[in-house]
């Protein structure tokens, strides 16, 4: 019983770093889940679908629970992972068709001798008013503004989304991304304890970590309201799936952006889907509801191709690639 009471008076701040620990334990742990077959649309082999749990997946657990992709002709499947590395190993290794990821992922993977995927859908991007992502710098530096950066230590993830949001969204603050410093830590939780623990002056995060940092001291100088291009989620599929099995991943779009327009209709109505499959930190829970997620259209050739360009600069890859092989526009004409 004294042990239930002191757990009654944690307060949001000790309760969030609990959350943060029981977060970074599962990062180094299985999948989350395994693949679950929504019922109704008879005996087809399921799409399969890999992502992070992210407010971004969110659309699929409504499109599951409220019988959207059943009702569109598709058996759906899914394996939530703790890793970008593990997602992207599912879809290399045919263990999955699709997934929810970034434009840069799929650069990436389409440069190398890989198995390519193509880009179908825009998932969620940046707005003034819903950033994705944000430059937080430590509870005890006195970093609170974009010209201050300069020599920061800043904590990222090499080569991914992360380091090209750096360069993007700073550089569209007025900061010389050549002045600051950068540490990889490509674990989120490892990151964003780090820089609670103030040994990093600064880190990039999305939501809701980043809504948890600030609750616990962490100051706000960036988001990616100045430049929402430079953040954006996208569902993309294996070119091979697309060429035999178009019928299905075009119903797999009709069920998400049914479940996309009840979203933005009544995000209120879907908290308890988004506290249950998100990863919301408890101190976060009440008050952090679903933003507005993307309907119906692709990224644009300049945002893909500034990914490309991005990567061609860092020599991430080797040769440029082309719009058309990194989009198939197909399911949105």
């Amino acid at each position: 019983m004294g042990g239930c009471m002191r757990q009654r008076r944690l307060g949001a701040v000790a309760r969030g770093l609990l959350w943060l620990a029981a977060w970074s334990l599962l990062a180094g742990c299985e999948p989350l889940a395994q693949p679950t077959t929504a019922p109704g649309a008879g005996s087809e082999a399921p799409i399969r679908v890999t992502f992070l749990a992210t407010t971004d997946a969110i659309p699929f657990f409504v499109a599951e629970e409220e019988g959207y992709f059943a009702t569109a002709g598709v058996n759906t499947a899914v394996v939530v992972v703790n890793s970008a590395a593990e997602r992207e190993t599912l879809i290399q290794s045919r263990s999955a068709d699709c997934e929810l990821t970034d434009i840069h992922s799929v650069v990436l993977t389409n440069a190398r001798d890989a198995e390519p995927l193509r880009i179908i859908a825009t998932a969620r991007q940046a707005a003034a008013t819903q950033p994705l992502f944000f430059l937080l710098s430590a509870p005890n530096s006195p970093i609170r503004t974009a010209d201050q950066l300069a020599g920061a230590n800043i904590g990222i993830a090499e080569n991914t989304i992360i380091e090209y949001w750096h360069d993007r969204v700073l550089t569209a603050a007025g900061v010389d991304v050549g002045s600051t410093a950068r540490t990889n830590v490509p674990q989120i939780a490892v990151r964003l304890e780090l820089l609670l623990n103030n040994q990093l002056d600064a880190a990039i995060l999305p939501d809701p970590l980043a809504s948890l940092a600030q609750l616990q001291g962490a100051h706000r100088v960036v988001d990616d309201a100045i430049l929402p291009a430079a953040s954006v989620s996208v569902l993309a599929c294996r070119a091979d799936i697309i060429a035999a099995r178009p019928d299905a991943i075009q119903a797999f779009l009709v069920g998400w952006d049914q479940a996309v327009k009840a979203i933005n209709a009544a995000p209120a109505d879907y908290q308890e889907i988004l506290v249950a499959n998100a990863r919301v930190p408890e101190p976060l829970q009440a008050g952090y509801t679903l933003p507005p997620f993307a309907v119906h259209y692709l990224p644009d050739a300049a945002q893909v191709m500034d990914v490309v360009d991005w990567a061609l600069e860092k020599g991430a890859i080797g040769a440029a690639l082309t719009y058309e092989e990194l989009v198939d526009p197909s399911f949105r004409e």
